[in-house]
């Protein structure tokens, strides 16, 4: 079973978020049309990701991870701002108590070495929220004057390239910031690519770990 250990944002955050993207995804410039949109029930923040792990690893992670999430208090955490990896995969960024976010991110990777899973190697400095990433090939036009020096001029067609995209939607989203809201809980999430809204990943919850008990 493909698994992985996150940070899930309660419904008011998601709603919060969810509002302020339908600016930037309903944008009548074409932009919204070159990303693929995460959908929603899919929004989460990854601390560690352990990839096909046999049933029989589950039990000994779970205690791990129950152990990780008892030694940390209950933190705070907001979205705010956005960026782009890669040039490609839109994030929405994390902003408050970051030093307890990374303290739970090192314990759940430590935990999924100790279980056999993949060896986590990705940074996990920079907690993000992926909403989304560019089409490739799927890009819209700008407009353009090609000959600026001439009055009346008439402007042509430039294509975008994936990081003209993500940026003009990364500037977009720039000033986002959202409620805070208090971490209390750590979850294991099984994850069946393909399988969910749109050819997305389709995320369950395996077991919920409370913070601080």
């Amino acid at each position: 079973m493909r698994m992985f250990a996150a940070v899930w944002p309660p419904e008011d955050v998601l709603e919060h978020l969810d509002l302020a993207l339908a600016s930037v995804r309903g944008a009548p410039s074409g932009l919204s049309s070159a990303v693929r949109w995460s959908a929603r029930e899919t929004w989460h923040l990854t601390v560690a990701f352990y990839g096909e792990l046999p049933d029989g690893a589950r039990p000994g992670l779970a205690a791990d991870l129950a152990q990780v999430a008892a030694g940390v208090e209950p933190y705070e955490l907001g979205l705010r701002g956005a960026g782009v990896f890669a040039h490609r995969t839109l994030w929405v960024g994390v902003a408050g108590d970051l030093d307890s976010q990374r303290a739970v991110s090192r314990g759940c990777v430590e935990a999924g070495e100790s279980a056999g899973g993949l060896l986590d190697n990705r940074p996990r400095d920079r907690p993000h929220l992926t909403i989304g990433r560019v089409r490739p090939g799927s890009r819209p036009t700008r407009r353009r004057s090609s000959r600026p020096d001439r009055p009346g001029a008439r402007p042509d067609a430039q294509a975008m390239d994936d990081e003209d995209v993500a940026a003009a939607l990364v500037r977009a989203l720039a000033v986002y910031e959202g409620p805070r809201w208090i971490v209390d809980e750590l979850v294991l999430v099984s994850s069946r690519p393909g399988a969910g809204r749109g050819g997305g990943p389709l995320y369950e919850r395996v077991e919920t770990f409370p913070l601080g008990r």
